[in-house]
């Protein structure tokens, strides 16, 4: 009896050894919680941020990328909203406005698994279940409204309801939460055209191939009012879920700064900022009806 209480002594003083090696030292700020989770203040600063270069921020979205998102698809300019956002998310890591590096990948690909080139990518990414599978999300930035837009002349200009559009032939771009408005919330007769982009989309629209494109609110406002003048907003859909739909910056699945970019976000709707980008880009997308 006396060998074996020796021996359980000893297995359980091996396991508290090894338990206090693994443990994290009270003063360790070096590594930030991955995949939204908190992280010390002290960590999230350039210092200790494993970013891709040492020393700066990079940061990519698409090519070509739009208003009132990007102004005249020039996000190191920092006009427009998530151009904005992605310049404040930077200042609050403590990134000066030169240590911003812009990036461009295509929106498949920034959310497809594997190696990212970037710390961060802003282009309006729904976040959902299906996509944290491959990348990590922030805090979402935005809660988003999906949006009917037709031209004036088509016969789902007057719809008024879900229901009006179930024979309409609908469109959107590929691998987008438009699409699965169309495919989950409108459930149309006709087979959903997809797009590689927005532009491919709103030509199809144009020409006559498709009855109504599916885009995002603020895009929605843009495109009618600067775009296509001979096109109007039909009207809001409703959540594809019990879920709001809100879009977050999309990192490295597992990224050493995902707690880091969630807690700038966090920080940005907390202190106002988010509100006041908001109002100054996105304060024409009011009034829009919604399709019941």
């Amino acid at each position: 009896m006396r060998t074996r209480t020796l021996l359980i002594a000893a297995g359980l003083t091996a396991a508290l050894a090894a338990a206090a090696g693994c443990a994290p030292a009270d003063d360790d700020t070096t590594t930030p919680a991955a995949s939204g989770g908190a992280s010390s203040a002290a960590a999230c600063v350039p210092a200790s941020l494993k970013t891709v270069a040492a020393g700066k921020l990079t940061v990519a979205t698409d090519e070509p990328v739009y208003e009132p998102w990007f102004k005249d698809n020039k996000p190191e300019s920092g006009e427009g909203f998530e151009a904005a956002v992605a310049y404040a998310v930077a200042g609050k890591l403590g990134y000066s406005k030169d240590q911003v590096v812009w990036t461009r990948v295509t929106f498949n690909n920034a959310i497809a698994p594997g190696k990212k080139t970037f710390d961060f990518d802003v282009n309006e990414f729904s976040i959902t279940d299906e996509r944290k599978q491959a990348v990590d999300f922030s805090a979402p930035y935005y809660d988003v409204t999906q949006t009917v837009i037709a031209l004036k002349s088509s016969k789902i200009a007057g719809a008024k309801s879900v229901a009006d559009l179930k024979g309409a032939k609908l469109g959107a771009q590929v691998g987008t939460t438009s699409y699965r408005s169309i495919t989950e919330v409108i459930k149309p007769s006709a087979q959903p055209q997809v797009y590689n982009n927005n532009d491919d989309a709103k030509k199809a629209l144009q020409n006559g191939q498709i009855d109504g494109l599916v885009v995002d609110l603020p895009t929605a406002f843009y495109i009618t009012g600067a775009e296509i003048t001979d096109a109007q907003i039909v009207g809001q859909l409703p959540q594809p879920s019990g879920t709001p739909e809100q879009f977050g910056l999309v990192l490295d699945k597992g990224s050493p700064l995902t707690g880091c970019v969630s807690q700038a976000v966090d920080g940005l709707r907390g202190d106002g900022t988010l509100k006041t980008l908001t109002e100054k880009w996105l304060s024409s997308v009011q009034g829009a009806p919604a399709l019941t």
